[in-house]
């Protein structure tokens, strides 16, 4: 009996761990694969493939990204997944490849696995079509690339054959998946097209100049490995590989044209992000491979100088300093908020843990201003949170399991009824922004919005003269250092019965990529509800 009350939480924790632990099997297939791959193209067992492993395995930028439930995570895993199994003969000699048919049959198998993941790449991100236009171009023109082409007209429709059935077979599998998870048959890329490109909101979530992949991106994906990089991606676009085969040779040329071309491509776009380009990151980490093992290994016969060893442990040292901060450090304060927060609702509300509740609750990032307010003396309808962070600041439904937790957030809603280049799309400004109006240059920043639009001044229907505070309080606030002030001094002269008490503060890094987040992230109890778990009457 004792066990029976711990089973909710247990099932939570679960759940909060599962896509975890699946994310963090992707983020080891992809170290595989990208080993694969160098073997491949160096050879079983050399001392490039050997490094291109040792790279991958100290990149910063793997230890904080590839174990995240991102898209792009995701999307990366399946990229290079797909460039290992994809038929690099197709590249090389006609004298060297033997005949090198795709309707062989364990490289037909290759190729339809490749084909079939690089389906789920594109359908996940369109933008990973560039990767694989540039491989399907180099391997149909040859710009560049020494030889003659093995792919005859037989190969050549062998290969559109398969591309459309692989091709088809992802896409029924994505509608399929859709349509059981929304309930309704959608494209999501056809969405993504129409939200980024026809009107053009992308925008709405920053622009960056045109070179930031260049003087930004790539830098951030490779770190200390950026020289090694720079080196590699440079030598297989323009110069020749020696003692290489011409499989080998225009399998690494092509790698660095798909670089060069999804980083030029999408450098034309105005919103930019590094995980845009981080499926490049495999690839960047084989190039750097042979420039790396060059550098830090001697001939044979002669001992490494003692210069360069202690450069690589040094090396070796500060990747680890650096990925040991990003991965448990940086930016930690948002996901220990919000487990402190379920913690309280099971303490809270011990007999509304369920997963499956009966009632739909409220979407979540639902807006503000059309939210309707329940009754605040029913404390099952209790407001359990308000997150008065930057948008998207914190973890959301994959940390908050509990659907009878309700709580809300300051959105960031695009202005989709907007026309591109219209007024009212530049004057637009989101609760986000209304909120945080006057962040830094002001002291009353906040002020306003509280006043207005969190908690406005109703007048009731029997006492027209008289007017109190509308709107939901919470039983906790969330919100970044800089947020104590607007609300210390709202509440003080509103006469809401609000006291706030800080119940948790946590460390948020050392830096931070937008001002409004730095500091430290703290919860605060408002006051006007009971700690006294409710009692359910039956």
């Amino acid at each position: 009996m004792h066990v029976l009350p711990c089973l909710p939480a247990l099932r939570a924790s679960v759940l909060l761990a599962l896509p975890k632990l699946v994310q963090a099997c992707l983020a080891v297939l992809a170290d595989l694969y990208t080993w694969m791959l160098a073997e491949k193209v160096y050879g079983r067992g050399s001392r490039s493939a050997w490094s291109a492993l040792c790279v991958t395995v100290l990149n910063p930028w793997q230890w904080y990204c590839s174990s995240r439930t991102f898209s792009n995570s995701l999307e990366m895993t399946l990229t290079i997944a797909a460039l290992n199994y994809w038929p690099w003969e197709l590249l090389g000699d006609a004298s060297e490849t033997h005949g090198g048919s795709p309707a062989r049959r364990e490289r037909l198998a290759s190729l339809r696995v490749s084909l079939f993941l690089a389906a789920i790449a594109v359908l996940l991100r369109p933008t990973n079509v560039f990767i694989w236009g540039t491989v399907v171009m180099v391997a149909f023109t040859r710009l560049t690339l020494r030889g003659k082409s093995p792919i005859t007209l037989r190969v050549a429709l062998a290969l559109f054959r398969e591309a459309v059935l692989c091709g088809s077979a992802g896409l029924a599998l994505s509608a399929v998946s859709d349509r059981l998870y929304f309930g309704e048959w959608t494209f999501p890329p056809y969405h993504w097209l129409h939200f980024n490109l026809t009107q053009d909101l992308a925008v709405f979530y920053g622009e960056m100049a045109w070179h930031y992949y260049l003087s930004q991106g790539v830098t951030q994906l490779t770190m200390t490995f950026l020289p090694f990089a720079l080196v590699g991606l440079y030598r297989f676009a323009v110069s020749s590989t020696s003692g290489a085969t011409a499989t080998q040779s225009n399998t690494l040329r092509t790698l660095a044209y798909t670089v060069i071309s999804t980083i030029a491509v999408l450098s034309v776009v105005s919103h930019k992000e590094v995980r845009f380009i981080y499926p490049l990151l495999p690839t960047l980490q084989i190039l750097a491979a042979p420039s790396f093992a060059s550098f830090f290994s001697a001939a044979p016969g002669h001992q490494p100088s003692q210069g360069r060893t202690a450069l690589l442990a040094g090396l070796i040292f500060v990747n680890l300093v650096i990925a040991t901060y990003l991965s448990l450090f940086h930016v930690a304060a948002p996901i220990s908020a919000v487990h402190f927060l379920r913690h309280e609702y099971e303490r809270v509300h011990p007999d509304r843990l369920g997963l499956h509740p009966e009632q739909p609750i409220l979407s979540h990032y639902h807006s503000l201003a059309q939210s309707p307010a329940p009754h605040l003396g029913n404390e099952t309808d209790e407001l359990f949170a308000l997150f008065l962070t930057p948008c998207h600041a914190t973890p959301w439904r994959s940390h908050l399991v509990y659907p009878s937790l309700r709580a809300r957030a300051l959105t960031c809603e695009p202005p989709l009824h907007t026309a591109p280049g219209s007024v009212e799309r530049e004057s637009y400004m989101d609760e986000t922004k209304r909120f945080f109006h006057g962040f830094g240059s002001s002291n009353q920043w906040g002020a306003d919005f509280l006043a207005e639009e969190m908690w406005p001044l109703v007048r009731g229907e029997d006492q027209p003269g008289v007017a109190s505070r509308g709107g939901e309080v919470p039983r906790y606030i969330v919100g970044f250092e800089s947020v104590e002030v607007a609300l210390t001094g709202f509440f003080d002269g509103a006469d809401m019965g609000v006291k706030l008490k800080r119940v948790w503060r946590g460390w948020n890094g050392l830096f931070s990529d937008d001002e409004r987040k730095e500091g430290y992230l703290a919860v605060w109890d408002t006051g006007v509800y009971s700690d006294e778990p409710e009692v359910s009457v039956k």
